[in-house]
């Protein structure tokens, strides 16, 4: 009697955690990380920033991710996993609604710096959380659910900007209405998402050694990736803005963007229980690099609508293969394994903003970092698709 009871509880509490896991996702990356980039053109018109000061606040951004995702691999960190997620979506929000409160780029770069850092611990942790619950109780699919929150914060900040600038609004309201709604999401969190029993207590479990060569060349491909998408995630709007053939498009180009993100997970998931999750990688990395060309090769609504498509529709595919076979590689609690990850796919973001601002505003276009970005994929699918890998050992494959 005692089996039948708890049974039909732990795919509830797997439920609830993986939507608590989503809004997280949702507030911290879709909204926290990815707002910047439809609100770019009008930071750019109303203030006059340049290219490559546009990309310096990228780069901060991505700079804070990095360290937090160090912070987050810290062995000794004190409190609990779910404490340090709930306040740090709270920070999220906070620095990106005080955003709108400014116009110093110092204060742009210390607050895209410190928003940084709260996003990685809270994919971090709410990743470790969420995939906990879903393979103990044996719902893999509902890690699609928890990775799609990106795509649908993007989908929806994307919204909110246009209808906002529609409205005539000026960039800062974007901003703090954006924040508002980041921290209306935490409180919503902190009613669905608990972390397991096992896990409640302060974090500081011996960790993993990344010592298995396949799981370091996952960790440089994922490197390579954060550098190959990033450039066409922060530009791709301001790309849209300025070609003459494609600028009416901009209103809609973020919510595509978002839109394909939100299904992409369970889709690369679905081909990665057939083909494995290496190979499944591989073909995202070069699905991405098709899309990442034809925002800078193709200057038309086609090619636009091709770039939001094919990127958006693999970058958190991408994210979540990477992070669930960095989990199938390492025993016991995956935090810091999935620390090192974030580390080096922020390492990656980190270069790529401030390189490809910084040439495009001296060769005029994003044409050459972004062939460079197609590069780095390329790169990161031969690194992680040598692999042999059978597709009965995928975790993430739907059940």
């Amino acid at each position: 009697m005692p089996a039948q009871t708890i049974a039909p509880a732990m795919p509830s509490r797997a439920s609830a955690t993986a939507c608590g896991g989503m809004i997280a996702m949702a507030a911290a990356l879709g909204i926290g990380r990815f707002v910047y980039t439809p609100i770019l053109p009008a930071m750019m018109a109303g203030l006059g920033l340049g290219k490559s000061a546009a990309g310096l606040i990228a780069s901060a951004n991505f700079l804070g991710y990095l360290l937090g995702a160090l912070l987050a691999a810290w062995p000794n960190l004190p409190g609990s996993r779910r404490t340090w997620l709930l306040g740090s979506l709270a920070v999220s929000g906070l620095t990106t609604a005080a955003m709108g409160l400014t116009e110093a780029m110092p204060a742009f770069l210390l607050l895209r710096f410190i928003g940084g850092a709260a996003s990685a611990i809270v994919l971090v942790y709410a990743s470790a959380i969420v995939l906990e619950h879903v393979t103990s109780a044996n719902r893999p699919a509902l890690s699609a659910l928890h990775f799609g929150g990106v795509g649908v914060g993007i989908a929806v900040s994307a919204v909110l900007v246009t209808a906002l600038l529609q409205a005539g609004e000026q960039w800062s309201a974007l901003w703090w209405t954006s924040g508002l709604l980041s921290l209306a999401a935490t409180v919503i969190v902190a009613a669905l998402l608990h972390d397991s029993p096992s896990s409640s207590t302060p974090i500081h479990r011996a960790p993993t050694r990344a010592t298995n060569p396949a799981l370091l060349r996952l960790i440089v491909a994922y490197g390579l990736f954060g550098f190959g998408y990033v450039i066409t995630a922060t530009f791709l709007v301001a790309i849209v803005r300025g070609s003459p053939t494609i600028h009416a498009l901009e209103p809609i180009i973020w919510v595509i963007f978002g839109l394909a993100a939100v299904p992409s997970v369970a889709f690369w998931g679905h081909l990665a229980s057939r083909l494995g999750l290496t190979t499944t990688f591989a073909i995202a990395c070069v699905v991405e690099a098709i899309g990442v060309l034809a925002s800078v090769a193709w200057p038309s609504a086609s090619g636009a609508f091709l770039a939001a498509i094919l990127v958006g529709g693999t970058f958190m595919g991408l994210t979540a293969l990477g992070l669930v076979r960095a989990r199938a590689l390492t025993s016991g609690d995956p935090r810091r394994t999935l620390a090192l990850m974030t580390g080096a796919f922020g390492l990656g973001q980190i270069i790529g903003p401030s390189y490809a601002g910084f040439a495009a505003e001296h060769l005029g276009s994003f044409t050459v970092p972004s062939a460079t970005a197609v590069a780095a994929l390329l790169l990161a699918a031969l690194l992680v698709g040598g692999t042999q890998e059978t597709a009965a050992g995928n975790p993430a494959a739907p059940r």
